[in-house]
């Protein structure tokens, strides 16, 4: 499950999952949906998707501004996400793939632009009910 949430001037992006890797890739439609109606992509393709990071909050800003690469590089927009996370002492490690198509202005709900994944609001954490990953995205 994703969802937005309220922040002054851009847009908080939060997901939960019953897995780490679940959370991160709920955060990431959370993202996508913020561009796009996520109806209208198609998971046609699949895009590998590595980062690293030296905690579990660094590697979802990463991880998300290494998608918003990945749409701009290859011109996609991403819906589907199957992920893997590895903490590993000093170092974290997302790998995986994005699934989605590319960008076609007259099939797809073009809604704005993300510019990037900040820090702010930044919170990774395991509760009750699985995992949160949440963070603020400049648009």
């Amino acid at each position: 499950m994703f969802e937005l949430f309220e922040h002054k001037a851009d847009v908080g992006v939060r997901g939960r999952g019953e897995s780490l890797a679940q959370a991160f890739a709920e955060c990431a439609k959370a993202m996508f949906s913020v561009m796009v109606e996520l109806e209208s992509v198609k998971a046609k393709e699949e895009v590998e998707v590595k980062v690293e990071a030296q905690d579990k909050e660094q590697l979802l800003v990463n991880f998300l501004n290494e998608l918003l690469y990945l749409r701009d590089v290859k011109e996609m927009l991403f819906k589907g996400f199957d992920l893997y996370i590895i903490e590993g002492g000093e170092n974290w490690q997302l790998g995986g793939k994005a699934l989605g198509e590319k960008i076609n202005k007259e099939k797809h709900s073009i809604k704005g632009d993300v510019k990037a994944a900040s820090f702010h609001q930044l919170k990774v954490s395991k509760g009750k009910g699985g995992f949160v990953a949440q963070c603020v995205v400049d648009v």
